[in-house]
């Protein structure tokens, strides 16, 4: 039996795991307003200080006035507001979507938008629902008894 004597102050070489020096990119965020209802889609990208990059619409994108709320032309208007957004430098988004006032939902363009701006590569930081909600109002017509049929 051969045994080895191991001395405790034997210095092991350490191989030194060199880290991959990645360059930081700049990051530069954007606000998206998405405003959607069931006629069409708008997506209007800003820089934080509200300067217009790039507004599209679905009417913009399709030559059908019914075809401009569709999730698919939605989409292509986000591609073209992303392209416009790219070339300024912008790759992280501010999400802000809005409905009509009185409206039960939003619009079917919406989500395609948000979608396609992930697809497209921004880095998406929130995503905010500002619809509008009335609170009372004006009174409505029809006098103090209601419309009478």
């Amino acid at each position: 039996m051969s045994e080895e004597i191991v001395d405790a102050n034997a210095v092991k070489p350490v191989k030194e795991e060199i880290e991959p020096v990645v360059p930081e990119r700049d990051e530069r965020v954007g606000i998206v307003y998405i405003y959607s209802t069931f006629n069409n889609t708008l997506i209007h990208i800003t820089d934080l200080a509200g300067n217009t990059i790039s507004r599209i619409s679905g009417g913009m994108v399709t030559k059908h006035s019914r075809l401009k709320a569709n999730p698919t032309t939605a989409m292509f208007a986000a591609k073209k507001a992303a392209e416009r957004a790219r070339d300024v430098g912008i790759t992280s988004l501010y999400v802000r979507t809005r409905a009509q006032t009185n409206a039960p939902g939003m619009g079917p363009g919406a989500h395609a938008a948000v979608k396609t701006l992930t697809k497209e590569g921004f880095k998406i930081l929130s995503i905010v629902d500002t619809t509008r909600v009335p609170r009372g109002g004006p009174k409505k017509k029809g006098g103090k008894r209601g419309r009478r049929v």
